[in-house]
């Protein structure tokens, strides 16, 4: 089994061999200096390059064994707290039509998140088109942290979006709703929240489990989260994986 890991400036491949009485860990430095690594990714299919997102806004390939010099995508993004770009999936047909999808935060204060589409660029496939953006959904934030972030298409063919409560201590404050966004069915905060990205203008699947709910935006898939900093599915059964933050003593896995 194969795991990223991160620090600061260099991006690392572990690799984790189980064995009945021990696990060993191996790592493998791949690339340095780069500025606020906080995930990885591929387009289906593709071995052959590493695509790293920047907290900072930047996405850069790992190609042939080095760093291209040259950025993917730069986005303009807030990056203060827990702001910045922070997730980032390709679209399952992305080997021909070249779409990939990002989720970011923008603006002044605490801004907005934003998930968007972009599209590879015509000519050169190791660079997107910086005019090709698309938003798909823009979600305003009380607070500066707690954004989620992650993207993940689960084995449906659908995206999956991870969004945090808005931020503060206790889901409490400004901006959020009475008793909590998490449990608030009239915010998209504190959810996760499932879109058919080839069904524009709503991008909402017709069989959400809430789309005939008044009381429900229909985007939303699952209630009830803090902040899903970064899920999973299992390859195996399509169980979904949420790490969840918690607060002062306590993580969650769902």
């Amino acid at each position: 089994m194969h795991k990223y890991l991160f620090s600061a400036a260099t991006l690392g491949l572990v690799l984790f061999t189980a064995q009945p009485a021990k696990a060993q860990v191996l790592t493998k430095q791949l690339v340095t200096n780069v500025a606020q690594p906080i995930y990885v990714c591929s387009p289906p299919g593709d071995t052959s390059r590493l695509f790293i997102v920047q907290k900072n806004g930047g996405i850069r390939i790992f190609k042939n064994g080095s760093l291209l010099a040259t950025p993917f995508l730069n986005i303009s993004v807030s990056a203060g707290s827990e702001q910045g770009l922070l997730g980032m999936a390709f679209h399952p047909n992305y080997a021909t039509n070249g779409h990939f999808f990002v989720n970011y935060t923008q603006g002044a204060g605490a801004g907005s998140t934003f998930i968007a589409r972009y599209t590879r660029s015509v000519g050169d496939p190791d660079v997107a088109d910086p005019g090709s953006a698309v938003i798909l959904k823009t979600i305003v934030q009380p607070q500066t942290n707690h954004n989620g972030g992650c993207l993940q298409f689960g084995p449906d063919g659908r995206l999956y979006v991870g969004m945090g409560d808005g931020g503060n201590a206790n889901d409490t404050g400004t901006g959020h709703a009475a008793g909590g966004n998490a449990q608030s069915g009239t915010t998209l905060l504190g959810k996760m929240l499932r879109l058919d990205v080839d069904n524009p203008p709503t991008y909402v699947p017709a069989d959400n489990p809430f789309v005939s709910d008044p009381n429900v935006l229909d985007e939303v898939w699952h209630l009830g989260v803090r902040n899903p900093w970064r899920f999973s599915f299992d390859r195996a059964n399509g169980n979904l994986y949420i790490g969840d933050v918690g607060q002062d003593a306590v993580e969650e896995i769902s």
